[in-house]
């Protein structure tokens, strides 16, 4: 089992008056770590995505992971508002190999928030996909977290996307980040699962616009009354279409629930 920070001299930059300093270079930080011992192919991929809150409760995260069927063992699982320990703790009671870039830290708690990939299959590359659009109050800037993952012999580009919340932002600055992240997945012709915290619905008419399926469209309020946590797909052949779903039974650790996708190969 292995961690590794990358990036460690990368300088921790504030804009102003801001409440919240970001890590604007794109090599790091960098968190990484090795916890799967194997991985079966059956003949179906799981991706499960999960907000949890400042990342304070990873450990009952990682239980609801554990107990219900809908999100047990996943193939992908990404995950947002995180910092290190918590992704660390979850990849090792998961046992699942995962990488993390903090995007942002809050001096005045002292933690860091991020995106994580966390997989059983081999995590090849990692890269962090900065956004445009800082909040405007605390200027939070945000980052999506790429990686290629090697799923059973499959090379698949993994996105963990969390845009700007809608006090932060305007709907039209959400829909550039969104814009980012879709030009650099459209960088290969890679298959690509994007998955995550969009902080709306809406937005997901440009990924749909640029070619992506949607099977998370219609699940229902993930966030509250909102519809907010998605899966997007590109490239990926089914014998049938995706199932989804928002498992609200699990409420213990996030005022998100996490949303699932199943996809059946051949």
């Amino acid at each position: 089992m292995r961690v590794r920070l990358r990036g460690a001299a990368v300088a921790l930059l504030a804009a102003g008056c801001a409440t919240h300093q970001n890590y604007l270079d794109p090599l790091g930080p960098r968190f990484e770590g090795a916890y799967a011992i194997s991985a079966a192919h059956e003949r179906e991929l799981r991706v499960v995505t999960y907000n949890i809150k400042f990342g304070r409760k990873a450990a009952e995260a990682a239980l609801a992971l554990r107990t219900h069927p809908s999100l047990r063992n996943p193939d992908i699982l990404v995950l947002q508002e995180m910092e290190a320990g918590g992704v660390e703790l979850m990849a090792r009671e998961l046992g699942l190999n995962y990488v993390y870039f903090p995007a942002s830290h809050d001096p005045k708690n002292g933690r860091d928030m991020g995106n994580a990939i966390l997989s059983p299959w081999p995590i090849e590359e990692s890269w962090k996909v900065l956004l445009p659009h800082p909040a405007r109050v605390n200027h939070r800037a945000r980052a999506a977290v790429a990686a290629r993952l090697c799923v059973d012999g499959l090379a698949l580009r993994v996105y963990s996307v969390h845009l700007g919340s809608p006090l932060g932002i305007g709907g039209g600055a959400r829909r550039e980040q969104a814009e980012t992240v879709i030009r650099d997945a459209q960088a290969s012709a890679e298959p690509v699962v994007l998955a995550g915290d969009f902080n709306s619905h809406g937005v997901g008419q440009a990924f749909a616009a640029a070619g992506f399926s949607w099977p998370t469209e219609r699940v229902g309020r993930s966030a509250g009354l909102f519809s907010f946590d998605h899966v997007f797909l590109r490239g990926l052949a089914t014998r049938r279409p995706p199932t989804a779903g928002v498992e609200r039974a699990a409420d213990k650790a996030s005022d998100h629930r996490p949303v699932w996708v199943v996809l059946p190969f051949e």
